[in-house]
């Protein structure tokens, strides 16, 4: 996780509040979820639920509840709190924390599962800054994979330090045969690589870039298309290639790296 300021975390408050994340199979990787350390909390008691999508003043989840159940909500007036957990990559131990909320509401989740329901909660506070991180983070990441899209970051040894980029030598599979080269630079959106060969013969060619980060357990393939190249002065048997994402594969972990990147930045002229 990216240092980030009261201000920032205000602002991903203020601006995301009330957007609601649905807790895909990519999300939960993504945020680091721990889906078996998630449950609800009423009265001592303790209920293992499925997180279905949240945000940062509510959630909906699943869970298998019966007639006690409901009886031990009832005695609380629907008050509990939901625990979550997350494994974030930068951090030894894995961090957890209640929110306080208010069930709002159960619905049956289906005629086969008679006795599992969905709950829907409402927050009675303002979450942990952990959680206003973890969301806002990830949510801005997809706003300004739109919106700075083309800016493009210049790849240096100081670039590849503070990205932990694993090398500026990378590999992709062009036209599927695979060959090395080397970034150029990067963006939301694309790259501009140095590769061996005819530039004419190199573009117009579909791609998969693989880029590995020394915090990240795996390595992000990323499907485009080379579109135009760049003679390199000097020598006619290097090509500077650029590639352009396929936008609906674009890895939501490869996008919160450069958007950090690009917070990083930010902070560091202010």
């Amino acid at each position: 996780m990216a240092i980030t300021t009261s201000r920032q975390l205000n602002r991903y408050y203020e601006l995301f509040k009330q957007v609601d994340i649905s807790f895909t199979k990519n999300i939960i990787e993504v945020m680091g979820l721990m889906p078996r350390h998630l449950y609800l909390k009423c009265r001592g008691d303790n209920f293992p639920c499925v997180i279905y999508s949240a945000s940062m003043v509510g959630a909906k989840v699943i869970a298998n509840l019966n007639e006690s159940h409901f009886e031990i909500f009832k005695k609380a007036n629907n008050m509990a709190s939901l625990r979550f957990a997350f494994k974030i990559s930068d951090k030894l131990e894995p961090i957890s924390f209640f929110v306080p909320a208010k069930i709002t509401g159960f619905n049956p989740y289906n005629k086969e599962n008679p006795d599992t329901y969905f709950a829907s909660l409402t927050y009675t506070q303002k979450p942990p800054d952990d959680l206003i991180e973890i969301f806002g983070e990830m949510l801005e990441a997809n706003v300004n994979a739109k919106r700075r899209r083309e800016e493009r970051i210049i790849i240096t040894p100081d670039v590849i330090r503070e990205m932990a980029l694993d090398a500026k030598e990378v590999r992709i599979l062009m036209d599927s045969v695979p060959r090395k080269c080397i970034l150029r630079d990067l963006s939301f959106s694309g790259a501009k690589i140095l590769i061996v060969g005819v530039a004419k013969f190199l573009i117009n060619k579909p791609a998969i870039i693989k880029l590995s980060f020394r915090n990240q357990e795996n390595v992000f393939d990323i499907t485009g298309k080379t579109l135009r190249f760049e003679a390199v002065e000097g020598r006619k048997d290097i090509a500077a290639i650029a590639m352009q994402f396929e936008e609906s594969k674009v890895p939501l972990g490869y996008k919160m790296i450069i958007n950090n990147y690009f917070n990083s930045r930010r902070a560091k002229t202010h």
